[in-house]
C-alpha cells in the first residue's frame, strides 16, 4: 500500500496552522449561534440541493424546504431546458406555492404553469406571472412587477446550486475552488441509480458532519458491524487515513481500501460472498474511464474513497469501487438536524447487480443509524457544559477546521451588522 507522509511539520493540524488546544462546542449548543448561523452562513453561501437527473423534461420540478433560512425554494427546468430556482411563494398573499397535501413535505413532478391553491394565481416556468383571479378587481395591478422572486441558482458536474443572497460573494465555480473542481470529468451522469434515506437526527448539523470526517472511530463504534476476525485485529490497529487537505471552507479526506473478495470466509459475512457486495459497494467496478486528477491524491493502492467536504453541509464521498453518495445536513435548530443520504450507482442491468447496489444501500444505512445515535448522546452531554473544551487528535482535523470555519463566517457576519471592518 504506497502513503503519503505527514507534512513536514509532523502533523496535518500543525501544518494547515490550526492550533492543538482542545476546542470548544459551544456552537454546537447555542440557540443564539444557531441564529447567526443563518444568516452568516445558509443565507450567504452556495447549497446544494439536488441534481439535474431531478429534472428529466421542461417543466420537471422540484421543492426543496431550508427550515434554517425560514423558507422553500421551487426549482424547475424552464421552457428553453435551464434550470432556475424561485422562493416557493406567490406574491398575491404569501401562500406556499408548490405542495400537495402538507405544506412542510417536499414534492416534485411536471407542470406547464404553477397554480397557487389559495386564489388561483398563475405563472410561468420563467416565473412571470400569466394570470390572476377577478384581475379587474385589483388597483393598478401590472402583473409583470409580480413574477416569482428568483433565487439565484447554478449548476457544476450536473449538482444545482442555490444561493439565498441577494448578490453571492462569489460564483458557484469560483466558491468551490481547485480542489472541488478537480472532480470535473467524473461521470457523474452516468450514475443514475439513486437510492435515498431522509431522517431527523436530535444532534447539532456539525455534529454530524464530523462523525463523517475521519475513521478514528470506525474500528471502534462499527466493530460489531464485521465478523470478529476482521473487526478485533482491526480496532487493535486502528485506523488512520494517508491524506487530508484544507481549501477555503472545504475539505477533503482520502483513505486507504480493502479488497472484500480477497478476505477469507471468516473475515466477511456470507451474504457479501453471494451479492459481491458490502460497505465498499459493489465488488465489480463498473467501467468509468480515467479517473479525475483530483482523486485518491495519496495514490493508494487499494483506495478506499474520497471524502470532499464542500462547505458548509454538503458531501460528495467517491468509493474506489466505482460508485459515490451525498450527505446534506439540514439544521432544523440549534440541536436538530435533518439528514439526508443518497448512493448512486451505474443503473443495474442484471438481478445480481441490483442485489449488490441494494446490500451496499442497506449497510450504509446500518453505519449511519450507528453514527447517528451517538451523536444524539453525545448533544445531550455537551449541553450540560459539565466539560466545556475538548481535546482532537491528528485525524480529527478536519473536525477543528469545520468549526473554525463556522465561527469565522459567524465573526465575520457580527462585524458587518456592527459596522466594524475585520
Amino acid at each position: 500500500m504506497s502513503r503519503v507522509p505527514k507534512p513536514p511539520e509532523g502533523s496535518w493540524t500543525q501544518h494547515y496552522d490550526l492550533g492543538t488546544a482542545p476546542i470548544s462546542y459551544e456552537d454546537s449548543i447555542s440557540a443564539e449561534f444557531h441564529q447567526l448561523e443563518s444568516e452568516a452562513i445558509f443565507k450567504r453561501a452556495w447549497l446544494n440541493v439536488g441534481r439535474v437527473e431531478q429534472l428529466p423534461r421542461n417543466g420537471s420540478y422540484f421543492t426543496k424546504e431550508l427550515a434554517v433560512a425560514k423558507t422553500s425554494v421551487v426549482v424547475v427546468r424552464d421552457q428553453s431546458g435551464g434550470v432556475r430556482a424561485f422562493y416557493n411563494m406567490c406574491r398575491h398573499r404569501g401562500n406556499k406555492l408548490v405542495w400537495n397535501d402538507f405544506p412542510g413535505e417536499e414534492t416534485n413532478g411536471v407542470c406547464r404553469q404553477f397554480v397557487c391553491k389559495y386564489h388561483g394565481w398563475r405563472y410561468d416556468l420563467d416565473g412571470a406571472l400569466k394570470f390572476v383571479q377577478q384581475e379587474e378587481e385589483f388597483f393598478d395591478l401590472d402583473k409583470a412587477d409580480f413574477g416569482l422572486v428568483p433565487v439565484h441558482c447554478d449548476t457544476w458536474e450536473g449538482f444545482i446550486f442555490v444561493n439565498l443572497a441577494k448578490e453571492p460573494a462569489q460564483p458557484l465555480r469560483e466558491f468551490l475552488g481547485p480542489m472541488v473542481t478537480a472532480l470535473e470529468g467524473y461521470r457523474f451522469g452516468e450514475l443514475t441509480e439513486r437510492w435515498f434515506y431522509r431522517g431527523p437526527v436530535a444532534s447539532n448539523w456539525k455534529l454530524y458532519m464530523d462523525a463523517f470526517q475521519e475513521f478514528y472511530h470506525a474500528p471502534v463504534l462499527h466493530a460489531r458491524q464485521t465478523p470478529a476476525e476482521w473487526s478485533a485485529p482491526a480496532q487493535k490497529a486502528g485506523f488512520e487515513a494517508p491524506y487530508y487537505r484544507i481549501e477555503g471552507p472545504h475539505r477533503v479526506v482520502s483513505t486507504s481500501g480493502i479488497r472484500p473478495w480477497e478476505l477469507s470466509e471468516a473475515q466477511r459475512k456470507p451474504i457479501e460472498a453471494v451479492t459481491r457486495s458490502g460497505l465498499f459497494g459493489p465488488w465489480d467496478a463498473p467501467d468509468l474511464g480515467e479517473m479525475p486528477a483530483g482523486l485518491n491524491p495519496s495514490r493508494a493502492d487499494p483506495w478506499g474513497l474520497d471524502s470532499f467536504q464542500i462547505w458548509p453541509n454538503f458531501v460528495i464521498l467517491i468509493w474506489g469501487q466505482g460508485w459515490y453518495l451525498t450527505y446534506h445536513y439540514w439544521p432544523t435548530s440549534y440541536n436538530t438536524h435533518m439528514f439526508e443520504g443518497t448512493l448512486y450507482f451505474v443503473p443495474a442491468k442484471t438481478a445480481r447487480e441490483r442485489l449488490a447496489h441494494e446490500l451496499a444501500a442497506v449497510t450504509f444505512k446500518e453505519y449511519g443509524l450507528q453514527d447517528a445515535n451517538t451523536l444524539e448522546a453525545t448533544q445531550t452531554m455537551l449541553e450540560s457544559r459539565a466539560i466545556t473544551h475538548f481535546p482532537l487528535m491528528d485525524q480529527e482535523v478536519l473536525c477543528r477546521h469545520l468549526h473554525k470555519v463556522a465561527g469565522e463566517w459567524v465573526d465575520e457576519y457580527r462585524a458587518e451588522s456592527a459596522g466594524v471592518g475585520i
